[in-house]
């Protein structure tokens, strides 16, 4: 039985979000998706998300694909892997290429994970919505 994983900030849920998560369930059959703290996020895109990190768990676990949520601390990959074992990892493929990320594919790869960069949903994001949203509000 195949484990997927894939995760994010899930903040202002949108169709990005529903399609790489469909996405990931094709690939196996159960679905482990790992929201990021707010914490995480604001380290990483140095401001917190919108909607609060409980609330983003409880949205996410209520998607009919996914069958286990678990909160993101950090981004490393390997590390997730080493805790939780799955077989498939799964990202948008705008992070395809990037030192990182082909960093976390190499070393998954050489335990045996499947790495899958599936289509990013472009224009839609919740980083664009906030600004537009912004833009809309002045």
């Amino acid at each position: 039985m195949a484990l997927v994983y894939t995760a994010g900030t899930f903040d202002l849920l949108h169709i990005g979000h529903v399609r790489i998560i469909r996405a990931a369930r094709g690939f196996g059959e159960r679905l482990v998706v790992a929201v990021s703290t707010d914490e995480l996020v604001a380290a990483y895109k140095g401001r917190k998300p919108v909607v609060p990190f409980d609330e983003r768990l409880e949205m996410v676990r209520a998607l009919r694909d996914v069958d286990a949520v678990v909160a993101q601390h950090d981004q490393d990959k390997f590390a997730a892997w080493e805790r939780m074992r799955f077989n498939v990892w799964l990202v948008g493929d705008d992070w395809f290429g990037t030192p990182k990320y082909e960093e976390y594919r190499r070393r998954l790869e050489a335990v045996g994970v499947h790495c899958a960069f599936v289509p990013y949903t472009s224009g839609v994001s919740s980083t664009s919505r906030r600004h537009d949203a912004g833009a809309s509000a002045s």
